[in-house]
């Protein structure tokens, strides 16, 4: 049986995790900033200026294009940079898209990271 721990080492293995600060280079040249975190964590402490949200429980979902709640950002071959509070859950979300064939996913740790090298914001 799997636990938590073999989930996590297994995304951290597999998705590239670079930190905010070197992601910032890439805001604004048409990579897609994704944040994984719940609705009330977006709101407290905003989020990547044109970030698009994704929770993680919907991440199956919107990442799939033939279903229903499919969001148009999330393209196989787009360049993704997934953020979250920590870094684990966008881990275990690049590590998902990932396995669904999306080619171009990195981790970039959590939000506060990113807040904290003067990287643009916008509220939740």
């Amino acid at each position: 049986m799997k636990t938590a721990k073999d989930y996590m080492a297994a995304a951290n293995a597999a998705v590239t995790r670079i930190p905010g600060a070197d992601a910032i280079s890439k805001h604004g040249t048409g990579a897609v900033f994704v944040d994984v975190r719940d609705s009330s964590a977006v709101a407290k402490s905003g989020t990547i200026e044109g970030a698009v949200w994704v929770p993680r429980g919907m991440l199956e979902f919107m990442a799939d294009a033939d279903n229903q709640y499919h969001n148009p950002a999330l393209q196989k071959d787009a360049e993704l940079y997934l953020v979250c509070g920590a870094g684990g859950q966008a881990a275990l979300a690049g590590k998902t898209l990932q396995d669904m064939g999306f080619t171009n996913v990195t981790n970039i740790g959590g939000i506060g990271e990113w807040k904290e090298a003067g990287g643009p914001m916008q509220d939740g």
